[in-house]
């Protein structure tokens, strides 16, 4: 594969034939810069003979086949050869991620059948939150330096490390000893976490035209909402296994690993996301914009907020046979996968089928205010449930308490998706281009922060709050609801620089005119 800046290259070009034979009309407007007449001759010329040797013919064939979107639209060509490392890294990403989620279940379940508490699980997944604020600090250093490469090779082989050290946790172990040992495993999958995770994320803005919006926006949603749902299969596949045998699931997670080695070494250039600049500094991480910054505190209290309950009262709740739920591995599992396979379906439709419809796409920052107010209903409803009626609880029927309890868990699961979405995105459109590794990293360290926090406090609530489970799973939900609008009072500290935008202008365009229209992705009519 060519380096990174003979794409850059062989794309400038395409995007002044564009020009020349027509095809954007307002290319200028997308971030391109006129050229005079005879250096577009000149780089038309550079396409021709970039075409002879097939990288022309490539990149063109992408264009035609991703960037038409109708008459109405400029064709993207200017970006498309870029798209091919898009899949190479989409591809390993994502099977990274079922291992990720898998690996979470094994460790989860196998500890709960071993007689751990919420406490002590909490402790074990302390590190491999607390490793994500450290490494998504460094990976966006190393990957503005290095390039996306070498964090995705690196993340990969830090994985294979921490599944050899869980072959050897041993069930006659010490309880100490067991959360000691499965502490430090867990953090070496939360360092391989998001150092993959960082190529996952930033390839978007790489491959995204300067001012397109709406596509910067379908592209983060696509490949976060669909890394979601295969997380979510991760969740169901490890229950599954470790319901049969706890090393066999360790092996099959190797598998696929060594599946995911090939498309990253051979398929990437060392040079792709690279900032212009090698002499990137560890100091100039803190040093971001303003609306960086504001987005990275609201994202600690956003997953805070969902990992207040769901990654260890909700199973550990479901598994309960006294007050809980009482359900087998598998179908908590099945429970956890199902949540998780939504979140990433509907993140990844959000511009589609959620926002588009409502006329909120691509989102503003008043868009993000409101859609992250909408999380702290259905935990604040639930928590009442729980806290103040006998739905939950001894003797309380069992089709009562599922039917609550999966319908307002999963219509949380939908709000936060969106706010999800719409964060990814912002992120990645704040983001400086060459800086955007480096910026993104900063900005997922916030979220491994607020993950962090969330666990911690939810192990302290559900072990210690009343008298029974249903007693500290309520008091869970109570928190994620206060600390969901700390995040969407943050929120409103943005500083939006998208035309026409207003605080109520969401629901303003809900109720636009009969006669208005989308035309692309904007509205056009009386009323905005």
């Amino acid at each position: 594969m060519e380096d990174r800046d003979t794409q850059t290259e062989s794309s400038s070009a395409l995007a002044v034939s564009s020009r020349a034979d027509g095809a954007g009309n307002d290319a200028t407007a997308a971030g391109e810069s006129e050229l005079p007449r005879n250096d577009m001759q000149s780089e038309t010329g550079k396409l021709r003979a970039r075409s002879s040797r097939g990288f022309g013919y490539y990149a063109s064939f992408l264009r035609d086949g991703f960037a038409k979107r109708g008459e109405g639209e400029e064709a993207e060509a200017g970006q498309a050869g870029a798209l091919f490392p898009f899949v190479i890294i989409s591809i390993t990403y994502l099977l990274f991620t079922v291992t990720d989620g898998a690996v979470r279940m094994i460790v989860l379940l196998h500890a709960y059948n071993n007689g751990f508490s919420a406490m002590d699980v909490a402790i074990m997944f302390s590190f491999y939150e607390l490793a994500g604020v450290v490494t998504n600090l460094m990976a966006g250093l190393l990957g503005a330096r290095w390039g996306i490469k070498t964090t995705l090779l690196s993340g990969l082989t830090v994985q294979l490390v921490a599944f050899g050290m869980l072959f050897g946790w041993q069930d006659s172990w010490s309880k100490v000893d067991s959360i000691v040992y499965v502490t430090a495993s867990q953090m070496m999958s939360g360092v391989a976490k998001d150092l993959t995770k960082l190529g996952g994320k930033t390839v978007t803005k790489l491959v995204t035209p300067t001012g397109k919006n709406s596509r910067l926006f379908k592209l983060v949603s696509f490949i976060t909402g669909f890394k979601n749902s295969l997380k979510g299969a991760g969740y169901f596949m490890g229950a599954a296994l470790v319901s049969v045998n706890y090393y066999l699931s360790l092996g099959v997670l190797c598998g696929f690993i060594a599946a995911a080695y090939p498309f990253a070494i051979f398929g990437l250039s060392n040079a792709l996301g690279r900032a212009r600049k090698e002499n990137v500094t560890f100091s100039q991480l803190f040093q971001n914009k303003y609306n960086i910054n504001v987005l990275s505190l609201s994202r600690v209290f956003l997953f805070g907020s969902r990992d207040l309950w769901f990654e260890i009262p909700l199973p550990f709740f479901l598994r309960d046979p006294a007050s809980g739920i009482g359900w087998s591995r598998t179908l908590t599992g099945a429970f956890l996968a199902i949540f998780i396979i939504i979140y990433g379906q509907v993140q990844s439709w959000t511009p589609q089928l959620v926002l588009r419809p409502l006329r909120q796409t691509p989102p503003d920052k008043y868009a993000a205010f409101w859609w992250c107010g909408s999380l702290s209903v259905p935990t604040a409803i639930l928590g009442g449930l729980m806290l103040g009626t006998s739905v939950f609880g001894v003797g309380a029927n069992e089709a009562g308490a599922i039917t609550s309890l999966t319908v307002l868990l999963y219509a949380f699961c939908v709000f936060f998706a969106v706010n999800s979405a719409i964060h990814s995105y912002l992120i990645v459109r704040y983001a400086d281009g060459d800086k955007v590794a480096m910026q993104v990293g900063v900005y997922y360290a916030s979220n491994a922060l607020g993950r962090l926090l969330g666990t911690l406090l939810s192990g302290v609530l559900y072990t210690y709050v009343g008298s029974t489970v249903v007693d500290g799973f309520g008091a869970c939900l109570f928190a994620s609801s206060g600390v969901s609008l700390v995040s969407m009072a943050v929120d409103w500290f943005l500083q939006e620089d998208q035309k026409g935008s207003t605080l109520f202008g969401p629901f303003n365009r809900c109720m636009c005119n009969a006669g208005d229209e989308m035309v692309g992705d904007d509205l056009v009519g009386d009323k905005v």
